[in-house]
């Protein structure tokens, strides 16, 4: 199976999902863009790794790993998008200590964020791209048009792919109030559903964010 480059166009936030984002893939050589939703906080360390002005007063997760990896002279080669299962994306992170290769999974906004702070570039396969690379149709001056095709995609992360995190399944809770949530929250302490509780947290965070 044939590589495809990759490079980061950028990440959209729903103007209708609250707390919804896409994280923008472009094909290096080609017209096609792989859209894969994330979440807050995976969306937030990607963005610092793009702005490179931007430099937290104590260091991120992604920040940390870095650093631990340059202590120990790792070093990544390169990120891999190589799997497309059920909607859900696959990353492998192609890693190197003295002149050996290791590959470990990841999810994938881990991978890109490390990939970005190591400046690695970033694959996918190119069966992968012709299941889930779209053309956004928007010219640069049609905001509108362009903000609701990437409303279309944060809707629907079945259908346009997305990374298999913790945030994923609060989704479930994207239509109730925030009293709804608080109340549910409530209720799922009560019953010592934990595992629950946690999901309609996350969800109840993205909104106060």
């Amino acid at each position: 199976m044939s590589l495809v480059k990759l490079s980061i166009k950028g990440i959209s936030y729903s103007q209708t999902q609250n707390g919804a984002y896409a994280l923008i893939l472009n094909e290096v050589d080609g017209e096609r863009k792989l859209p894969i939703v994330i979440g807050a906080f995976e969306a937030q360390s990607i963005a610092i790794a793009l702005e490179k002005e931007i430099k937290p007063p104590r260091p991120l997760t992604h920040d940390l790993f870095k650093n631990f990896a340059e202590r120990f002279d790792i070093t990544i080669k390169q990120v891999i998008i190589h799997k497309l299962v059920d909607g859900v994306f696959y990353s492998s992170i192609i890693c190197e200590r003295d002149k050996i290769e290791e590959i470990i999974d990841a999810r994938t906004s881990d991978a890109i964020a490390l990939a970005l702070r190591f400046n690695a570039p970033i694959f996918t396969y190119k069966n992968i791209l012709d299941k889930a690379g779209i053309f956004l149709k928007a010219n640069p001056q049609d905001t509108d048009k362009g903000s609701q095709e990437i409303d279309d995609i944060l809707s629907n992360p079945e259908t346009f792919g997305n990374e298999e995190d913790n945030s994923q399944p609060s989704r479930a809770y994207i239509k109730n109030s925030l009293q709804e949530l608080n109340e549910l929250l409530e209720q799922a302490i009560q019953i010592e559903d934990y595992e629950k509780a946690a999901k309609i947290r996350d969800e109840i965070s993205r909104r106060e964010s």
